[in-house]
């Protein structure tokens, strides 16, 4: 799916187009401690989380993510926007609370990588 579509999904607003909302989503991630994605997401597009600060747009440039989406509504100031559009991340917000903004992208077909092989999943 591309950030486009996964935006739609989500009904959320684009907040900053990053590179592209046409870029390719292969699989996600939420999370709101940026140590637990560092240390266990692999080959991840996007990052669902609540943090709202730089160090989510530094994390995602880490991970070579193509998108970040702010859950619950939450919406980041102009030093996070600037940040995200200089290292071409976009940037969406969801009204969505994670659980569910994961749940409705799992449905559609967005998987989860890197993680733990629990109960053959």
């Amino acid at each position: 799916m591309t950030v486009r579509e996964a935006c739609e999904i989500l009904k959320g607003t684009v907040l900053c187009e990053g590179s592209s909302l046409d870029a390719e989503v292969q699989n996600a991630c939420g999370s709101d401690l940026m140590s637990d994605v560092l240390a266990y997401v692999k080959d991840q597009s996007m990052l669902l989380t609540g943090l709202v600060n730089a160090q989510v747009v530094r994390t995602a440039e880490m991970m070579d993510m193509v998108c970040v989406v702010f859950v619950r509504g939450k919406q980041p100031d102009e030093r996070i926007m600037a940040l995200a559009q200089e290292r071409g991340i976009a940037v969406l917000s969801t009204p969505y609370g994670m659980f569910s903004a994961c749940g409705r992208l799992h449905d559609r077909g967005l998987r989860g990588g890197g993680e733990a092989n629990v109960g053959g999943n």
